[in-house]
């Protein structure tokens, strides 16, 4: 059997076991929406959408936050139930449920339940959890206990009830902090908006001469858009059959008597204030419904009517049903509807000045909520947003809600202002620069030595107004960055749970650092993971500075680590947790730190799942860092009255080596040309290739570094040979792999450690040595 809506596969012996809803009555069961998070569109293989059963040929889209993956036409179709990953201000639960994604598991899944395959290459098929992780057959996912323990990761997830983000007006990528860079790409194939692509995948099926092809519109809404689907109907079908397949194409499954198809001409069109895009529909009427050549458009409308059935969710969750139906007719208000829904939920006592009507649209991007006026008439309002959209419809729900005293709290991180400023100053320039509102803006921690403050706004249109302006605003000439950052209630963090703060530099190395991010996203808390393009590691360190012990794991090169540890000195005093460990998924071109403490000499693309196992079971070790004074030069002669101003130490950390002369000439030459063309450097092996470039043209440098500087070591001071470089060693491994110390066994010294308080210092005499 198979479905003529979504396209389910199903042996006449299984039906009886089929648990999967249809595409059309799937968002009627969701019990919290939650928009999707959809990154750019990409070339998934051997993947299936999930609101039409296909395979994903032509560009699709996934969810970066659940394993969604949708063809740029089913977009709209699809069902707003993506994980719940914070509470948004009004829900509080602590028992978690399964939150089971169909499809798109690999051949090798197995069933939790009957330990069989569930995986298929050639139909979506199996049930995984977003949470835990774990696998089932569509048959067998009932069996399994509903309670989600978050399975092996339980130690490193944030869990969802200790993260709170009030999102209302911010989008998806937002509150998760993925680069908005990536999205200008979606935003342009918004606008072929699936009826391009539509129109090529299904006008294929209708070649047949017997057979005809209309435009169906769903509402103004798509007429505005030039948003059709096509459907494909024998030459003389009967109005119900035309009616229902239309209805079909959209994914609604009310009654067809309901519904009527009605043209529309180009009048029609112009007096709805509406540019056509495109003229076949121009002398269309109802009389010519076989032209041969050129599809005929069409627009489904409800019928009117006088009485509905429309379904009231409770929303404060306690209560036993789901939702409660209730009959309204033309003299029903916002406030009839209250006044009788009450009783129903066993509330009659209490004032329904208490409560307020919620209009809530599903949107698979965006979950939309709108208080309701009490005097609106509920009838008129179904009305005029079936006119909009039949689909619309559809996805809308009402929502009684309590007049909660809930306080609005959105908190944002402003980086890239001046260092070293009072908060006042602090205050003073986003006054001038961004016109705050100090009435429902605060600051409410200073970052003075990193140039940056975290806000707190009491009113949603504020807080977005202020990250929109902040993107395009400089000061001093450095672009300001903000960050939506969720606030962790570290009271509600279990005793044994230690979560994994991760940092992933997309810039790093061989640029995997994009399918990390992903796959981090997939299997913590997306709040945990934090892109380093996107205000450095401080935003993430502010969110964890109330968590009691949590553990860090920073993906990129050498560089990189050495920027979050350098962060994380500035910022440790701040921290409840002041010294977590660190582990390192080595992303760059040496690796020379991921090397010694045996994290591997570079990532190769191994399962993002077992690196958080190695990571929960790495030991602690402990390693030196070293703080370097960089002294300032002697005042020149000759200045006036002979004194000058000294310009201040420069400090810097370092953590595995610094080096003097052609060492440091050659890692400066490297990071200008990165710096010039970062596009280019997208593998280890070309990286290693530039150094050795680089290497080869300094190759018959001569510098005498040694007549240029004195060393002292431990106070004596060291006869220097002809050298060309200095580099001081704090772990035994150095330019990708070498160790420059040696191994032989010189008994004036002893075996170099990383945790022995020593540094060592050795002489290169050129690139040919090195």
């Amino acid at each position: 059997f198979i479905s003529t809506v979504c396209n389910f596969m199903s042996h006449e012996k299984c039906l009886k076991n089929v648990k999967i809803p249809c595409s059309c009555i799937a968002p009627s069961l969701v019990r919290v929406p939650v928009a999707h998070c959809f990154g750019p569109p990409g070339h998934y293989k051997r993947k299936f959408c999930t609101v039409c059963r296909k395979s994903l040929e032509s560009p699709a889209f996934r969810c970066e936050v659940c394993e969604l993956h949708v063809h740029a036409d089913c977009i709209l179709f699809a069902c707003s139930d993506c994980r719940q990953c914070h509470q948004d201000g009004h829900q509080d639960q602590d028992t978690y449920h399964h939150h089971w994604r169909e499809g798109n598991l690999s051949s090798s899944a197995r069933c939790e339940v009957c330990k069989k395959t569930c995986g298929s290459s050639e139909v979506l098929s199996g049930m995984r959890c977003e949470w835990c992780g774990i696998m089932a057959h569509a048959a067998c996912y009932i069996i399994v206990t509903p309670e989600c323990t978050f399975g092996r990761l339980r130690n490193m997830i944030l869990p969802p009830s200790c993260v709170q983000l009030f999102s209302r007006n911010f989008s998806k990528l937002h509150c998760f902090r993925i680069s908005e860079n990536l999205q200008t790409e979606t935003d342009e194939d918004d606008d072929v908006d699936g009826s391009t692509q539509g129109s090529a995948k299904e006008v294929q099926i209708s070649t047949d001469s017997s057979k005809q092809t209309l435009k169906i519109f769903d509402g103004n809404d798509a007429v505005k858009r030039n948003q059709f689907r096509l459907i494909s109907v024998p030459r003389i079908a009967k109005n119900e059959e035309v009616v229902e397949a239309a209805l079909r194409a959209y994914y609604i499954n009310d009654d067809q008597q309901e519904y009527e198809l009605q043209t529309f001409t180009q009048q029609a069109l112009l007096s709805d204030d509406v540019i056509n895009r495109n003229d076949d529909a121009e002398d269309s009427n109802l009389g010519s419904v076989f032209r041969e050549s050129i599809p005929e458009a069409w627009i489904i409308r409800a019928k009117p009517k006088d009485e509905e059935v429309i379904r009231i969710y409770p929303a404060w969750l306690k209560v036993g049903m789901a939702y409660v139906s209730l009959r309204v007719n033309k003299d029903s208000t916002t406030q009839t509807v209250i006044k009788e829904v009450l009783p129903l939920l066993g509330r009659q006592t209490e004032s329904l000045q208490n409560f307020k009507l919620v209009e809530v649209l599903m949107g698979s991007k965006q979950v939309q909520r709108m208080v309701l006026d009490n005097q609106e008439p509920i009838l008129n309002r179904l009305k005029d947003t079936r006119k909009t959209s039949i689909r619309q419809m559809n996805q809308t729900r009402f929502y009684i809600v309590e007049n909660s005293k809930s306080i609005v709290q959105v908190h944002l991180f402003v980086g890239g202002l001046p260092p070293q400023l009072s908060p006042e100053e602090y205050t003073n320039i986003l006054k001038d620069e961004l016109a705050i509102k100090t009435n429902v803006v605060s600051v409410s921690h200073v970052y003075q030595v990193q140039g940056a403050v975290v806000l707190k706004m009491s009113c949603f249109s504020e807080a977005e107004r202020i990250y929109m302006l902040a993107k395009d605003t400089t000061v001093n000439d450095k672009p300001l960055n903000a960050v939506v950052i969720p606030e962790v209630m570290a009271s509600k963090i279990p005793q044994n749970c230690c979560p994994l703060l991760v940092f992933v530099n997309p810039k790093s190395g061989g640029l995997k650092g994009r399918d990390l991010l992903y796959s981090f996203r997939k299997l913590l808390n997306p709040h945990q993971v934090f892109e380093l393009t996107n205000g450095g590691p401080l935003p993430g360190f502010h969110m964890f500075s109330k968590v009691p012990s949590f553990r860090v794991l920073v993906c990129g090169g050498d560089g990189t680590v050495g920027w979050v540890l350098g962060a994380l000195e500035e910022i440790r005093h701040k921290l409840v947790c002041s010294e977590p460990s660190v582990a390192i998924l080595p992303l760059g071109t040496g690796n020379d730190l991921g090397r010694v403490l045996r994290w591997g000499a570079g990532y190769s693309g191994e399962d993002p799942y077992s690196i958080l196992v190695s990571v929960d079971e790495a030991d602690d070790v402990l390693m030196d860092r070293w703080t370097i004074l960089l002294d300032a030069e002697e005042p020149a002669e000759g200045a006036e009255n002979g004194v000058a101003e000294p310009e201040p130490p420069k400090i810097v950390q370092m953590n595995n080596y610094c080096g003097l002369g052609i060492d440091a000439e050659l890692s400066l030459d490297f990071h200008h040309a990165r710096e010039e063309e970062p596009g280019k450097f997208n593998s280890r092996f070309h990286n290693k290739g530039v150094y050795v470039k680089v290497g080869l043209q300094k190759i018959s440098h001569t510098r005498n570094l040694h007549k240029d500087i004195k060393l002292q070591v431990d106070q004596h001071e060291v006869e220097l040979p002809s050298i060309e470089g200095l580099i001081f060693i704090n772990i035994p491994s150095w330019g990708s792999g070498a160790d420059l110390w040696g191994s032989e066994n010189d008994n004036r010294f002893e075996k170099p450690r990383i945790d022995d308080g020593l540094l060592e210092v050795v002489g290169v005499t050129g690139v040919v040595h090195m």
